[in-house]
């Protein structure tokens, strides 16, 4: 009987499953998705093997881990807390509600429950483009308390994202002004705009302003917005039929700089 143990493990989306040793170590790993058999220790090869048997689904390549990129290499520097990838949508806020909690006898629900409804509702649509060659990272912090909601980097190139509640109201656009339901109208396009702006310069790339709307009852253009491209929840998964931008190497080394806390804090 072989005394190697299968570990399965789930990171990204992403399925392997782990061969280790009795001491814990990491003898080789399989990779689902690409069909592979990664062997760390050449001479366990048939041990491996044998371990892995009842999970292996078809032909599969058997070999040493091929060699890191650069982009790789640059994130498994990264020191954890520097790592934004792990970011939650709504991060931010989901951090903030636990520090302060709304007070239990408050007659009206507390808006950012609300606005993390929304950027978690965007934000899942948006993982759920990882398969077609897209990163999203969330709640991307930039210098004095600003955030970008989620930022998208992909074949279609880069996207600056902003989450909007709007259950059932009506909302209007009127380039800068956005108008839920009775709300006063507010410049969020041009919010929207900066946010893209001071995205670009940290990453010296073209990143384009998106407003997503969630669950709008309708929406009207009185003045269509510039430059900013404008969705719903449902309509997100138009961004994975873009591409011709961005080569997958390049994909890789923008969301690499992209999630390292440091890159945010010069803009």
């Amino acid at each position: 009987m072989s005394a190697l143990r299968v570990v399965p493990t789930r990171r990204q989306g992403q399925e392997h499953l782990y061969v280790c040793g009795t001491d814990g170590s990491t003898v080789a790993w399989y990779d689902r998705e690409a069909g592979r058999v990664n062997l760390i220790r050449e001479d366990r090869r048939q041990e491996v093997l044998d371990a892995l048997q009842p999970f292996l689904t078809g032909p599969v390549a058997v070999g040493p881990p091929p060699v890191p990129t650069p982009a790789e290499l640059a994130r498994l520097s990264l020191h954890p807390d520097d790592d934004l990838a792990p970011n939650r949508p709504g991060e931010a806020l989901l951090i903030a509600l636990d520090r302060a909690p709304a007070p239990a006898h408050r007659l009206r629900p507390d808006p950012r429950r609300r606005a993390l409804a929304a950027e978690q509702a965007v934000g899942e649509a948006l993982d759920r483009l990882e398969g077609a060659g897209w990163h999203t990272l969330h709640s991307v912090p930039l210098p004095g308390g600003d955030r970008v909601h989620h930022l998208v980097i992909g074949p279609g190139g880069l996207f600056a994202v902003r989450s909007l509640p709007a259950r059932g109201q009506r909302v209007v656009l009127a380039d800068p002004m956005v108008r839920v339901g009775r709300q006063e109208p507010q410049p969020l396009l041009r919010r929207v705009r900066a946010d893209a702006g001071r995205a670009s310069y940290a990453l010296t790339a073209e990143i384009h302003p998106v407003l997503v709307l969630v669950d709008p009852a309708r929406v009207e253009t009185t003045t269509a917005p510039r430059e900013v491209r404008v969705h719903t929840v449902t309509d997100l998964a138009d961004l994975a039929r873009l591409g011709g931008v961005l080569k997958p190497a390049d994909v890789e080394a923008l969301h690499a700089m992209a999630r390292d806390r440091h890159t945010w804090a010069r803009v």
